[in-house]
């Protein structure tokens, strides 16, 4: 199948070409034709399957065959997890419809950038926002955006949104849309609480499923490797020395050793940055276009890089630190062995760790070989685990409790 199967007008044909694309991947070999169609989506595919472009394509074909005359109205709200996948998101929009005779006014609407030049793009008239939801209530709540006519409401990433919070957001942003739209929902996942979500958004979606068409671990060459946690940082450097991997992707617990780390491998002449959600926007971009740019060889960063970026020939993944669950293990993995290409990923594990990575590699279905490197081998015992006591019955508040106290400060 090509890209002309779908019958998208010739100057979206033409914008396709020019991106260098040919075949449809399996996601927008079946949603593209739905969407046209009309059909509400529930699409289950995973991060790097192609499926911005399954939405972005026939939604830039419905707007231009609608498109009305006068001051550009909101059609299509797209909402995203991050900031970084929301401009990817609207800069698809931006080059697939660069070759219309009338081009798609589109408006990014983040947190981290001044909101004041957001709220006028969007008072000047735009077609389409692809928005993170704090940012878009903080607009929503100054009454300055009229979503009233929104004709594709699309969630991207839906399962990550659910970690920041965005179901206690939802009810407000659905009541701001008309009750007659098409919704389209995108997650690498679909537990209770996503259905949860779907159901409110939509009551008769077609759920399509891809699975990639060879799981994310045949492409990549994994390993484990002991080392005490003090040794971790020098055994990272030899690696870099010894390896000419010229993007490396470096997962950190958390943002402050993500800041300390980059500035010590800095010093040891490395071309290194940090990267989290903690850094101003144009920090983040410059530092995300400097990585794709191969200005930066090592990215330290923390799970805000796992899902969702764009990024095309990460040559190895490093688990500096463990991920909390055997889903992140995937997702931060799936950061190389893209787009076809083979890729590598390394775990630092000590002692405290092997539990911990045993229960990935049972929930991931794999077994993988545990190896030390000459001279910064694992030393000293596992530590012993130590019974706790039996919990005493009434010493912690009950969620009852806690409910009844923040319900009796709130009305007092």
């Amino acid at each position: 199948m090509s890209f002309s199967t779908f019958k998208l007008r010739p100057h979206i044909q033409e914008a396709i070409k020019q991106k260098g694309f040919l075949i449809p991947t399996p996601i927008q070999e079946k949603v593209i034709p739905l969407v046209l169609e009309g059909k509400d989506i529930m699409a289950k595919a995973q991060t790097g399957s192609g499926k911005s472009a399954s939405f972005v394509l026939p939604i830039l074909e419905l707007w231009r065959e609608r498109k009305g005359e006068g001051k550009a109205k909101i059609k299509a709200l797209i909402l995203t997890p991050t900031r970084e996948l929301c401009v990817q998101v609207a800069e698809a929009f931006e080059s697939f419809g660069a070759s219309l005779h009338v081009k798609p006014k589109v408006v990014s609407v983040i947190g981290g950038e001044k909101i004041g030049e957001q709220l006028y793009d969007i008072q000047q008239g735009c077609d389409i926002v692809v928005a993170t939801s704090g940012r878009l209530l903080d607009i929503m709540s100054k009454k300055q955006i009229d979503l009233s006519r929104v004709e594709f409401f699309v969630l991207d990433e839906a399962d990550k949104m659910l970690d920041l919070g965005f179901e206690q957001e939802l009810n407000a942003i659905l009541e701001a849309l008309p009750a007659k739209r098409q919704n389209l929902l995108f997650s690498a996942t679909y537990p209770e609480k996503v259905q949860m979500i779907a159901s409110k958004i939509t009551q008769n979606a077609l759920s399509i499923s891809i699975e990639a068409e060879s799981p994310t671990v045949e492409r990549i060459f994994q390993r484990v490797i002991e080392v005490n946690k003090e040794n971790r940082a020098p055994l990272l450097r030899q690696l870099l020395r010894e390896n000419s991997w010229e993007r490396v992707l470096v997962f950190m617990a958390n943002k402050r050793s993500a800041d300390n780390i980059a500035v010590k491998f800095r010093k040891h002449g490395f071309l290194a940055e940090s990267f989290h959600g903690d850094l101003l926007q144009e920090d983040r971009s410059w530092t995300l276009k400097s990585f794709k740019e191969r200005k930066i060889r090592v990215l330290f960063a923390t799970d805000i890089a796992s899902r969702g970026l764009d990024i095309e020939a990460v040559s190895c993944v490093i688990n500096f630190d463990l991920p909390r669950s055997s889903e992140d293990y995937i997702h931060r993995i799936g950061r190389t062995g893209r787009a076809g290409k083979e890729g590598v990923a390394i775990s630092f594990i000590d002692h405290a760790d092997k539990a911990h990575f045993a229960l990935i590699e049972k929930r991931c279905a794999l077994k993988l070989d545990k190896e030390q490197i000459k001279g910064f081998e694992l030393t000293g015992e596992a530590p012993k685990k130590e019974k706790g006591s039996a919990p005493i019955k009434g010493k912690r508040k009950s969620k009852k409790d806690k409910l009844r106290e923040q319900n009796e400060g709130a009305s007092a």
